[in-house]
């Protein structure tokens, strides 16, 4: 059985993600930490890191980037396993992760979904043939009209997949409203459409001479991301220090 400390339990995630570990009999949740709790929980709840006398295997965080800086006080501090899920996080708490990464486990990806992590596996065998034979690559996400930042942390990570088989030599084109020029072969435009309440929808298209194939993904609900998230954490229980990713999850 694995311990999981659910960090932000009582956030949206956080409630998703209880539910799921409910139902897995493989993995529970012997604590959360949250601000806010009504006792609703079948778990104790703290209201920080530092309140907390309970040990677990692993802890998966679903918070406000500002509560990241104690989580991982608390991980390193313990060997505490962190799959780490919290958005946001600034340029100095990026590079605190990967150096903390050399004390303990963390799991950090772009997106949880392990649909959206196996595409990203199956883009660079797909590029690396295409590419050659000439094909456009080209971008879509589409997301809920709440959504604040354009193009999505996924649709980026996407690019990237294929942009790492190629030494990153391709550029990243979001506007080509002000270009009056053809496009150029080492481009991969990614456009982003906000809308009603899409949760997430990423198509990758390569475009070749009288043929297109694309690679879709489609989001129905966040609780895939939960899913997701488990799945990492019992991945990554009992992992030594290192930075990993849904990559090795997914291997």
């Amino acid at each position: 059985m694995v311990n999981v400390i659910m960090h932000g339990c009582n956030g949206h995630m956080g409630q998703t993600i209880t539910n799921i570990i409910k139902e897995d009999n493989e993995i529970q949740i012997v604590a959360g930490i949250d601000l806010f709790d009504d006792g609703h929980n079948d778990y104790p709840v703290f209201k920080s890191f530092a309140d907390c006398n309970i040990k677990a295997d692993v802890i998966i965080d679903f918070c406000n980037a500002k509560a990241v800086d104690g989580l991982l006080d608390y991980a390193v501090s313990t060997g505490t396993p962190v799959v780490l899920c919290s958005t946001g996080l600034s340029d100095e708490q990026l590079a605190r992760v990967n150096e903390d990464s050399k004390k303990v486990a963390i799991l950090r990806s772009a997106n949880m979904s392990l649909g959206v992590n196996l595409i990203m596996k199956l883009l660079k065998e797909a590029a690396a043939k295409l590419v050659p034979a000439g094909f456009d690559i080209e971008i879509v996400e589409k997301h809920h009209n709440l959504k604040l930042d354009a193009p999505s942390g996924t649709a980026i990570a996407l690019a990237d997949s294929i942009n790492e088989e190629f030494d990153n030599s391709y550029e990243y084109v979001y506007d080509r409203s002000q270009r009056r020029q053809k496009r150029d072969s080492k481009e991969i435009g990614i456009s982003a459409v906000r809308g009603g309440t899409i949760v997430g929808d990423h198509d990758v298209i390569f475009a070749g001479q009288d043929e297109v194939i694309t690679f879709s993904h489609t989001a129905y609900s966040k609780a895939l991301f939960g899913k997701g998230a488990v799945t990492a954490a019992k991945y990554l229980a009992g992992k030594g220090p290192g930075l990993y990713t849904m990559k090795e999850v997914l291997e």
